[in-house]
């Protein structure tokens, strides 16, 4: 059994961290509190321009990888609730739940 990496898990912490506030601030912004008009137009000008549909086909195959990551440590470590991680990557931010992932992995390996 080894110690949890304390400075990692500060800095995964941290991401996800700044990474919750700053996409809640702009999805707010940008849907205005209007949640269901709000996502189908986010949806429609992710794919307005050349740049806006290389990062959105960038974040969606990082997702994916990430979540195939995801799951076959949550099973190798035992790691529970992996639906939650799931959810909130699709509805917050995938840079919000993949470091709390790597927290919950970083402490699982510190007791195997």
């Amino acid at each position: 059994m080894q110690k949890p990496n304390k400075i990692l898990i500060g800095v995964y912490g941290l991401f996800s961290l700044v990474a919750l506030i700053l996409c809640l601030r702009e999805n707010y912004n940008y849907m205005g509190g209007d949640l269901g008009q709000g996502l189908l137009s986010f949806i429609k000008d992710c794919f307005v321009t050349h740049a806006s549909s290389s990062i959105t086909i960038d974040i969606i195959f990082f997702t994916a990888a990430a979540f195939i990551f995801m799951y076959r440590e949550a099973r190798k470590l035992g790691i529970r609730y992996l639906w939650v991680y799931y959810f909130f990557a699709m509805t917050i931010a995938v840079s919000v739940t993949f470091p709390l992932f790597l927290i919950a992995r970083e402490i699982k390996i510190s007791k195997v």
